[in-house]
């Protein structure tokens, strides 16, 4: 049982300590570039603002999209934040 127990803890260690995201700082926020937002493909849908993602090294902007909301929840946009080592984007989520 003991050694059940251990097993069990560390997997759970392990696991827990993947979970945790990394923030990847830069010295400047880069600019988002200017596209234009397509036709709504009807009423019930939200705009979700464009997003940051890193890649290879440096954040790379991927543009938004029209998308169905979940039910009783309402999308917050993702955000620049400064940290200690420069500025870190928050990715948007549901709420």
């Amino acid at each position: 049982m003991k050694k059940l127990f251990v097993i069990f803890s560390l997997t759970a260690s392990a696991l827990i300590f993947n979970s945790c995201s990394t923030s990847h700082y830069v010295a400047e926020q880069p600019v988002a570039p200017v596209y234009t937002r397509p036709v709504s493909p009807g009423p019930t849908y939200v705009w979700v603002d464009g997003d940051w993602r890193w890649r290879r090294g440096r954040y790379v902007y991927v543009n938004g999209h029209w998308a169905r909301p979940r039910s009783h929840r309402a999308w917050v946009n993702g955000n620049w934040a400064r940290g200690p080592h420069g500025f870190y984007w928050r990715k948007g989520h549901w709420r």
